[in-house]
């Protein structure tokens, strides 16, 4: 197959309608104008909101082991992208693939391309363009997206005074690589973790709750706990206190040693769940929804925004003062 006969048969008909819009005089609005085919896709940006734009490239052999299934690279690509609109509070308007191939493997076509549908198709994110060239397998995702200024959530609008909260529990997907390394096969009791590594969930379904409890501060925790909040400490000239033992983890098993677990749960990366702040106002309001509903999603109170001040560090932790200093999130150079 040549470029475009590989872009019609494998990209092409996937018939994912957007949500679209309405102008102020209540008249639809397509979320696409013109997708695949042209030199450029036109898209509609429902008014009153910011574009968001968010590009990842994900590698064989650095985001991902060679031998990796095709589904699993299809549905990650995609959802380390989509993950990035749900930091910044924005809903999906589409999404753009660079897919660099050593072959036209129909094998692995047909299920890198079921893999990024099926994760398109749940979010409503439509296809819209992009490139396929001949080189060593690489995928780059650029994702479109749509949010209001007062909605948009910017790591650098953490206050004092704010509770800090995960979305989900950390250091699964790291168990996924550290056994991966090891040569250490998936089993029923550890498939989950597996999992959390290959097809993590976008956070996208927690905007509305987050939007209504007036949070204004995330960001997605691909890098480590410690590495990204301190990105948001940063940003807002802040310091945090957390309490190691409310950060929710897995059930790792019996083989990983202690000093392993800590470092998955503090530094692993990969699991894609949202870390984000609340006023205490608002924190408070989320505890009395949940009693009210327990069906709301689980989020996990882990510690607080504080004042910068030269006698204390970045992150400190209230209950467990002997965590190595030395444990820090990944990096990529």
């Amino acid at each position: 197959m040549n470029e475009f006969e590989l872009i019609k048969k494998y990209f092409c008909d996937w018939d994912i309608g957007g949500a679209g819009g309405t102008r102020s005089d209540g008249t639809a609005v397509p979320q696409v104008s013109l997708g695949i085919g042209d030199d450029c896709a036109l898209l509609n940006i429902p008014e009153g909101k910011h574009l968001a734009v968010s590009t990842d490239t994900f590698s064989e052999g650095t985001h991902f082991f060679k031998g990796t299934s095709p589904e699993a690279i299809g549905y990650k690509a995609l959802a380390v992208n989509l993950s990035d609109l749900a930091a910044m509070g924005a809903d999906p308007l589409g999404f753009t693939l660079a897919l660099s191939l050593p072959d036209d493997n129909p094998a692995f076509l047909a299920g890198f391309s079921q893999g990024m549908h099926s994760l398109a198709s749940k979010w409503r994110i439509p296809l819209v363009g992009g490139d396929t060239v001949r080189g060593a397998l690489s995928v780059t995702i650029t994702v479109l997206g749509a949010v209001a200024d007062s909605e948009a959530l910017r790591r650098d609008r953490a206050e004092t005074g704010d509770s800090i909260f995960v979305s989900g529990p950390l250091g699964g997907a790291a168990y996924g690589v550290w056994a991966r390394y090891r040569n250490i096969s998936e089993t029923p009791e550890t498939r989950a973790l597996f999992s959390r590594l290959d097809y993590p969930s976008p956070r996208l379904d927690l905007l509305p709750l987050l939007r209504l409890l007036g949070c204004r501060s995330a960001l997605d925790i691909s890098d480590g706990l410690l590495g990204d909040l301190s990105h948001i400490l940063k940003a807002s000239r802040k310091r945090a206190v957390i309490n190691r033992k409310s950060i929710p983890c897995p059930e790792f098993p019996k083989e990983v040693p202690s000093e392993e677990q800590l470092k998955m749960i503090l530094a692993g990366g990969d699991d894609y769940e949202l870390l984000f702040t609340l006023s205490p106002e608002n924190a408070e309001r989320y505890k009395e929804m949940k009693r009210e509903n327990p069906d709301l999603p689980v989020f996990y109170e882990i510690g607080s925004i504080h004042d910068c001040s030269s006698d204390f560090p970045e992150i400190s932790f209230a209950d467990s003062p002997d965590i190595p200093a030395d444990i820090a999130g990944f990096t990529h150079f």
